[in-house]
Parts: C-alpha cells; sequence; structure tokens
C-alpha cells in the first residue's frame, strides 16, 4: 500500500478561498484598471491562487506579494 503525502496545495479551493482570491483580483484590476477579459488578468489570478495555496491568507498581503511580482513598488 502506497502512504503518498499530501500537501495543502494539493487541496481544492472552496468557495471561501475563492471569495478571498477573487476580492483581491478585482481590488488590483479596478485600481490598475486592468480589463477582466486580459491576458494579464488571467496572469495575475494565477499568481494570486499560487500565493494563497502556499498558505498566504490575508488580502493585504497577497496584494502586495502581487504588486512585488509585478515590479511594483510596496504601498504604505
Amino acid at each position: 500500500m502506497s502512504h503518498k503525502r499530501y500537501s495543502r496545495r494539493d487541496e481544492p479551493l472552496h468557495s471561501m478561498d475563492l471569495s478571498v482570491c477573487h476580492r483581491v483580483l478585482d481590488h488590483i484590476r479596478n485600481e490598475q484598471g486592468i480589463e477582466a477579459s486580459s491576458d494579464e488578468s488571467d496572469r495575475i489570478a494565477s499568481i494570486i491562487i499560487e500565493f494563497y495555496r502556499q498558505g498566504v491568507r490575508d488580502e493585504k498581503q497577497l496584494h502586495t506579494l502581487i504588486d512585488v511580482a509585478r515590479g511594483f513598488a510596496h504601498r504604505s
């Protein structure tokens, strides 16, 4: 019998998880004038989900990490 280990990253995201990620994405898109159907929006969504799966749950931290990942300076 195999004793395969699963990490939190392997678990599916639930509606509450997706709501957090979506709020962050909406805020960034509205703030920076990014179209919802754009490739840039898709890239940002992927990065948000990746950070979330790595354990970042705070919306402000997610927003800051996205800014850094996209090369924007940290906001105060």
